[in-house]
């Protein structure tokens, strides 16, 4: 009768009846499915799907297999491997699937042998079959052994088909094939086939050996004419044989084999101990170590690549979307890309250079970092020519020599720090590195003959475009890495850094318990970034003190936030209310960094003199710029208003605190601007209101960016309000709901909606 039972889908996972077999379960469905036929008298049905990734809804085949769990092992990761032996071969009749798991109504098929001749001389010619695998011993002796003390016919059937059949399609013929006549007849079939292949590869094997004999031959005539040479002192040509030999076997274009042959030859004929000898045994041994041969392409797994993002970053949800369109095109064009280069840009420690490192570990690619901070020689690119003393290639070959293969994933660490001087300009030569165009024929100076490295993905990471040259920058796609909020950090703390610091320290999640409050004083007093880099760095150092602690007898410690002062010293930063407007002339303005968004409290003071502006706290030209903007705009606005104020008598004196630090930017304009008009008015704007926007002299108030990381800052300094460019409305899709939907947008298009806006 037909029983139901619960189903594990696996993909060209054939277990016969008798036979045993491991399984690796790693989604939830195949665990619960497990579990539910433990229940169920430890009985569970092998079911086929043609999918290559198998889900609990995907299509089976009518053939299955009824199999009894014999272990089942509870990996610490979650994961499971399951020990499952087959019990018979069963029909699926109709699905019966519970809410968490797979199953079906199954009927056994039942297999009453009847003893025939046609049946036995089948059973023969498959024993016969088996010794002439035996023979050829292309299988091993103790399944030859155990398989000829098979009795029964269908159970022999299967052994064969198990251990003799290498092709998963005549594998799956046999498996689902019930009738015991046909299941042999398709057995002795591909039998045959593997048995000639056997032949074939004994004879192969033959004459290798006999190859083998052959060069050992020559191995002992060659070293024995070594011993001669190194008497004679002429050891120096066998390392001219090599390098012949290493030469002949590399896939060297037309040009580059000439050079080879060309320097061996130079070298061959010069004394082993002179300096141009040195010179051409460098070049050489340099050309040879390269990779120049191809690697093979590797196919691109989207949902793999998919669990990879998500389980090595937090957040970022954008980014991960645009890599894994990056993925997808690379999958449809066959690991093969010409697009632009990607170029990672956010602050310092978002996780710019681990994004890299995952999409090589997606694309099944090599990886290798190359940090550009700092360079500002064309020969760390280019490489330096042979003419120079001590020459090597540039950084890119010496990269490619390092890593082995020659289609890596090359990581462009901090593309922005490039610079020039009398020396070169380090940005120019990586125009041809990074078009695909050109690349295909890079030369390096060194090398003096083009290298292929069309083969290699480029990409880069900046945390400021400003500074990348406008060509350059041109050739690549930027993608955004925005800041985290607290949030965030506190999710990634407790997901990536704590885990990490705690196996590094030598530690337990119950001999060091951080709690929910001390993670979140962590954040608060001991760090103002928009990364996580210097998060980490506290968490290690909470780490040490927790493990002092433990060598020294205690056995476990909490780590709160009212003791978080005995682990990291006093509170670093306190988060003020800096938005608490009472004093006329003080207003909040938002700016941009490169470590994030940052609040700029700007204030005004009128003072008696001779209509002066005075600006102080390190301002860049065009926020001083700016600031003269803003304040013939508040002249022009107190006119209109029909406020008569004598200038020429008193001077305006604008400071923006933090003085130790430079400044500039047009985002600070409607700031400035509604600070001077408070002063004038001797009025207070409203509290808890920050603002950003560029403002020109007719008083339109224009987009500028960053808008993400400034409304976190505003957010971090208690706002309540922000006054934005009408522009940067778009803008605001970006930022976390859990912050948008505690703050109020104005979107201003004139300063005239901006002053109304700031004060009661």
């Amino acid at each position: 009768m037909p029983q139901e039972y619960p189903l594990l889908i696996v993909h060209r996972r054939l277990l016969f009846p008798s036979g045993t077999m491991f399984f690796d379960l790693f989604g939830a469905t195949g665990l619960v499915a497990v579990d539910a036929a433990c229940e169920q008298k430890r009985r569970i049905v092998i079911a086929l799907t043609d999918d290559e990734e198998p889900q609990k809804d995907s299509k089976v085949r009518e053939i299955g297999t009824l199999a009894r769990i014999r272990q089942v092992i509870k990996l610490p990761d979650g994961h499971a491997r399951v020990l499952i032996e087959g019990v018979s071969r069963v029909m699926i009749l109709h699905r019966t699937d519970a809410p968490d798991y797979p199953a079906a109504n199954v009927l056994v098929v039942g297999e009453e042998i009847e003893e025939t001749a046609a049946l036995e001389a089948l059973w023969r010619t498959a024993h016969n079959t088996l010794e002439a695998f035996s023979r050829l011993e292309a299988v091993p002796g103790e399944i030859v052994a155990a398989a000829e003390d098979i009795k029964d016919k269908s159970i022999f059937a299967d052994t064969l088909a198990m251990h003799l059949l290498h092709r998963y399609a005549d594998s799956q013929k046999v498996y689902e094939c019930v009738a015991l006549e046909a299941r042999y007849e398709l057995l002795l079939t591909a039998l045959e086939d593997e048995l000639a292949i056997a032949q074939l590869e004994q004879s192969i094997s033959s004459r290798v050996r006999k190859q083998m004999d052959k060069n050992q031959r020559e191995y002992v005539l060659r070293e024995r004419l070594r011993a001669i040479r190194t008497e004679l002192g002429e050891e120096g040509e066998n390392e001219i044989d090599a390098l012949k030999a290493k030469a002949k076997d590399l896939p060297l274009s037309d040009e580059m084999r000439t050079k080879v042959q060309k320097e061996i030859a130079r070298l061959e004929g010069m004394p082993p101990s002179s300096h141009e000898a040195t010179v051409s045994r460098t070049w050489l041994d340099w050309v040879l170590a390269l990779p120049w041969k191809g690697e093979k392409k590797k196919s691109i797994n989207i949902r793999r690549a998919r669990r990879i993002l998500e389980r090595d970053h937090y957040g970022l949800e954008k980014v991960k979307e645009r890599v894994l369109e990056f993925l997808a095109v690379a999958k449809l064009q066959d690991n093969d890309l010409r697009g632009p280069i990607l170029c990672l840009v956010g602050p310092p420690g978002v996780g710019k250079t681990s994004i890299g490192r995952s999409i090589a570990e997606c694309m099944q690619r090599k990886f290798v970092r190359m940090s550009l901070g700092g360079v500002r020689d064309e020969a760390e690119i280019r490489g330096h020519r042979r003419t120079y003393i001590g020459a090597v290639p540039g950084r890119i070959l010496t990269s490619l020599r390092q890593v082995g293969v020659n289609d890596p994933l090359m990581l462009l660490d901090e593309i922005d720090k490039l610079s020039h001087d009398a020396l070169g300009d380090p940005s120019s030569a990586l125009l041809e590195v990074l078009d695909g165009e050109q690349n295909h024929s890079f030369q390096d100076h060194y090398l003096e003959a083009p290298f292929d490295l069309s083969k290699v993905l480029f990409i880069a990471t900046a945390n400021n475009v400003d500074t990348i040259p406008r060509p350059l920058l041109d050739r690549m796609e930027l993608i955004e890495c925005p800041g985290y909020t607290d949030a965030e950090k506190a999710q990634i703390a407790k997901r990536h850094l704590l885990p990490r610091q705690l196996e590094e320290h030598g530690l337990t999640d119950k001999q060091c318990n951080l709690t929910a409050g001390g993670l979140k004083a962590i954040i608060e007093g001991y760090t103002r970034e928009s990364g996580v880099r210097q998060l980490e760095r506290n968490i290690a150092a909470v780490c040490r003190k927790v493990a002092l602690q433990i060598a020294e007898g205690q056995e476990s410690m909490a780590v709160t936030a009212d003791n978080i002062t005995d682990f990291l010293g006093r509170i670093k930063y306190i988060r003020e209310e800096q938005t608490e407007h009472r004093t006329p002339g003080v207003a909040t303005g938002l700016a941009w960094t490169a470590v994030g968004g940052e609040t700029l409290p700007i204030e005004v003071l009128r003072l008696p003199g001779n209509g002066k502006l005075v600006l102080t706290g390190q301002l860049g030209e065009v926020m001083q710029e700016s600031a003269q903007t803003a304040a013939s705009l508040v002249r022009h606005t107190l006119e209109e208003r029909g406020i008569e104020l004598d200038f020429s008598k008193e001077d305006w004196h604008v400071h923006i605190p933090e003085g130790a630090v430079s400044k500039d930017g047009p985002s600070a304009g409607i700031t400035m601007a509604v600070a001077m008009l408070s002063a004038c008015l001797q009025k207070p704007i409203k509290s808890h209101l920050a603002m950003t926007g560029e403002l020109t002299l007719t008083g339109r108030v224009l987009a500028v960016g960053g808008i993400k990381e400034k409304v976190l800052a505003a957010a971090r300094a208690g706002a309540k309000t922000i006054i934005m460019p009408r522009a940067c409305e778009r803008d605001i899709e970006d930022i976390p709901e859990s912050i948008a939907k505690k703050l109020k947008f104005i979107f201003v298009e004139k300063f005239a909606q901006v002053a109304e806006a700031s004060f009661s």
